[in-house]
């Protein structure tokens, strides 16, 4: 098949809309449903991601997608007690490591991924598939599908759940083009790959960078080749915690993804993960609840008019202090940006949610003054001399 016809583009009124190969066959099958324009931007970005961090790490990679950029991305690493919870993964449920993969992917940022794009750098298996039943997703892609778990897929969003397999030996060609106002625009394709020579240019005092790290750091890396720009990625323990994309601001890409990071930091506090919800709360109101729960507006879930709508009983407040004090002893994170920070006040946002290893592309007039901050708090900083813009 050379082209599939689409509902229409990017908005109802934008038709006609197709996807189409010029030359040779769509390596793409839709097995069930029927994935829009905005599904087949996201799959096909998500799919390039999680492909790139198997080829990298050589271990299963999954990738929540919304809106043409990660909500979150993750490596098949096992799951604690608390980060089973915090993922509302059922309990005696056995996770293969692609399933671990998709639970880290989704439990990144919970809000954003609501009605998500999944990519499975593997074939999905009959567990991966049981924790995508119960979420609230607009499609997947991936290499292939076992039976039991094409079966399980099928039942979502009432039979019509977007299902697409993608041939993984598929290449493109090494020149792209795409049309903007008429006129076509056209580049090499960025075939960039991160190896032990990426982190190699180490600019701080601190010149130690664990096995760990340089895995986050990469992660950080290939998240960022699919992330709109201006973009900066957070990430610990194999799985990104906080992305900041789009933003023209490079501090408010920090910030932001720096927010989206303490959240899920918070959401390791005892207190939230004891938040005593009523059995008939559906996973998307508690992802909500729980997300106020931690935010300034509190009352407007625990208050005493509105407690009884979501919680058995009246939980108590996650105070500002406690707050503070839980997020003080975070430690251990990675961060990578798509561009050089400008100045060192990146460096002091990303110190504050525990950041303790930056890897960027270096070139600004500043870059002594970013380096400076990072030596006054002991963080470890790699140039990798690579921009990586994504529009």
């Amino acid at each position: 098949m050379q082209e599939l016809e689409l509902k229409y583009g990017c908005n109802p009124n934008q038709k006609p809309a197709r996807i189409f190969m010029k030359n040779g066959e769509l390596p793409v099958t839709v097995l069930n449903g029927k994935p829009g324009y905005i599904n087949f931007l996201d799959a096909l970005n998500a799919w390039q991601l999680v492909k790139e961090l198997r080829a990298a790490t050589g271990l299963p990679a999954a990738a929540s997608f919304k809106h043409v950029s990660p909500a979150g991305a993750a490596l098949g690493l096992p799951l604690d007690d608390v980060l089973r919870k915090m993922y509302f993964v059922e309990e005696g449920l056995e996770l293969s490591p692609l399933a671990c993969a998709y639970a880290r992917a989704r439990g990144a940022d919970r809000m954003s991924s609501f009605g998500d794009w999944i990519a499975l750098s593997d074939e999905c298996d009959e567990a991966t598939a049981k924790l995508i039943q119960h979420e609230v997703s607009d499609g997947i892609i991936a290499p292939g599908y076992s039976e039991t778990a094409l079966a399980i897929l099928k039942t979502k969003r009432k039979g019509g759940y977007n299902i697409v397999a993608i041939d993984p030996a598929y290449k493109p060609a090494p020149v792209e083009q795409k049309d903007v106002f008429g006129i076509t625009f056209e580049q090499g394709r960025n075939e960039l790959a991160f190896g032990e020579d990426t982190f190699a240019n180490i600019v701080t005092k601190n010149k130690t960078l664990t096995e760990e790290q340089k895995r986050d750091l990469t992660l950080c890396l290939i998240a960022l080749k699919y992330t709109q720009s201006n973009s900066v990625c957070y990430a610990q323990d194999g799985q990104l915690i906080g992305v900041g994309a789009g933003q023209q601001s490079r501090i408010h890409c920090t910030r932001l993804a720096g927010n989206k990071a303490d959240i899920w930091q918070l959401r390791h506090h005892p207190k939230v993960l004891g938040l005593p919800f009523r059995d008939d709360v559906s996973r998307p109101n508690r992802d909500n609840a729980i997300d106020v729960y931690i935010s300034d507006e509190y009352e407007d879930v625990i208050g005493a008019d509105v407690w009884a709508e979501t919680f058995t009983e009246q939980p108590a407040p996650l105070t500002r202090e406690e707050k503070r004090a839980w997020l003080a002893g975070v430690t251990g994170v990675c961060l990578g940006s798509d561009a050089f920070f400008p100045f060192g006040d990146n460096i002091e946002r990303a110190r504050r949610s525990g950041v303790t290893a930056i890897v960027e592309p270096g070139g600004s007039i500043r870059d002594a003054q970013v380096i400076e901050t990072c030596d006054k708090h002991n963080i470890v900083m790699a140039f990798n001399g690579i921009r990586l813009f994504h529009h």
